[in-house]
């Protein structure tokens, strides 16, 4: 079997990606059509840049889940397979037989095995990772900056103290100081009858926050109607704290819910370097919107606190936000390839972008494939994620 030229790879590469073609093109069309009834998200299709950053960033959501389905890949990313070790791209199978695919499409890696199936694998790794990881941040930065700035005080100093404590270190450092086998393998207490280490009780602690936000959410809205409070309150309790369990203390009886130890050190990291920034941009956000007429008008009815700042003032204050998150997800993403680039975290057999960089980059003078195509796949999800909060932005401005 002959290798296949540049021009045939890049035709069967599109091929793989046909579903994602297909699902982009679905999206598109129903966006375009219905913007007008989508809010912000419909006016994101005004701004040609928004539309770049939109495609860019979706065609890689719907890569990894498409992987999913296992409807891209071209062969098993953890397999190597012997013969195939840093083979240029387009390089036919060694010993193919029937069903396999019959090249490695983007080249072999030093253990040989398949660049174009890790990249694609990688991406399912990052997209489940960066944004619930960042939600999470969200989550905790929200609460305690909504009352830090609402009510300010001796609050404010603490929490804004603490904050800045975190945000003096360097990112990179704090990262190394999270990770290392001394602190990740740290036990703080036991529970459960196992061991409680460091990483588990932080997650312990930040995990908290999601609940403690919907719990005051559904008591301030639903304040005056109890049964439909209870019912709320009720729901979020038991299933967010079966999910708690399961994520932050691998405790979930029945073993649906849980996480595996070197993802959440990566998480709980990221979580809690990202948390301090939200934060100040939440209290930054509200001190300049508690000043408005209609704030005032929510203190003369005779609101709640946490009801002016849950349903009035963090509304208006989701154009930054929804623009930040889309930001802050690419610097997740950075965040991510760095620690994996060190090898920190993530197992080294990991498909994720940074791992896939780290090794490849020994034999880049010879072998530049193995660590070009995961770089090349990470600089267009944070460029598409960029272009996609500048699009929002521009959006946002205009209302």
């Amino acid at each position: 079997m002959d290798p296949l030229s540049w021009g045939e790879i890049i035709v069967q590469l599109f091929l793989r990606f046909t579903p994602v073609w297909i699902a982009l093109i679905v999206t598109f069309a129903l966006s375009i059509t219905y913007k007008r009834k989508l809010g912000l998200y419909g006016k994101l299709f005004d701004s040609p840049i928004g539309m770049v950053g939109f495609f860019i960033t979706m065609f890689w959501v719907f890569t990894a889940l498409f992987v999913s389905f296992d409807m891209i890949m071209t062969h098993d990313p953890l397999t190597q397979v012997s013969g195939m070790k840093n083979k240029v791209p387009g390089t036919p199978l060694t010993g193919a037989g029937e069903g396999d695919y019959p090249h490695y499409l983007l080249g072999g890696d030093n253990l040989a095995r398949d660049v174009f199936s890790r990249v694609v694998k990688g991406s399912q790794i990052v997209l489940v990772i960066a944004p619930a990881a960042t939600l999470f941040a969200f989550m905790v930065g929200i609460t305690l900056g909504l009352p830090a700035g609402y009510f300010g005080g001796k609050l404010d100093t603490v929490l804004s103290f603490l904050a800045n404590l975190v945000l003096a270190f360097p990112v990179i450092l704090l990262f190394f100081l999270l990770v290392t086998p001394e602190i990740r393998n740290y036990e703080v207490f036991s529970l459960f009858g196992r061991p409680a280490t460091f990483p588990m009780t932080m997650a312990g602690i930040l995990f908290l926050f999601p609940i403690v936000f919907l719990l005051v959410l559904w008591q301030s809205r639903y304040f005056t109607q109890p049964s439909k409070r209870n019912l709320y309150v009720a729901l979020t309790v038991i299933i967010g704290g079966y999910i708690y369990l399961g994520l932050a203390w691998d405790a979930d009886p029945l073993g649906i819910v849980s996480i595996e130890n070197g993802v959440l050190i990566v998480f709980v990291s990221v979580v809690f370097v990202n948390s301090p920034t939200v934060f100040r941009i939440v209290r930054g956000l509200v001190l300049d919107i508690k000043t408005r007429d209609y704030v005032a008008a929510g203190q003369t009815r005779g609101e709640g606190p946490w009801y002016i700042m849950l349903w009035e003032i963090l509304p208006n204050a989701r154009g930054p936000l929804i623009v930040d998150f889309c930001l802050r997800i690419g610097y997740t993403t950075i965040l991510l390839g760095t620690l994996g680039f060190f090898g920190l975290g993530l197992s080294s057999e990991s498909p994720d972008w940074g791992t896939t960089i780290n090794a490849g980059r020994r034999l880049l003078s010879v072998f530049p494939h193995p660590a070009i195509v995961p770089a090349v796949a990470l600089m267009s999800l944070v460029l598409g994620l960029n272009l996609l909060a500048d699009g929002l932005r521009e959006e946002s401005l205009k209302d």
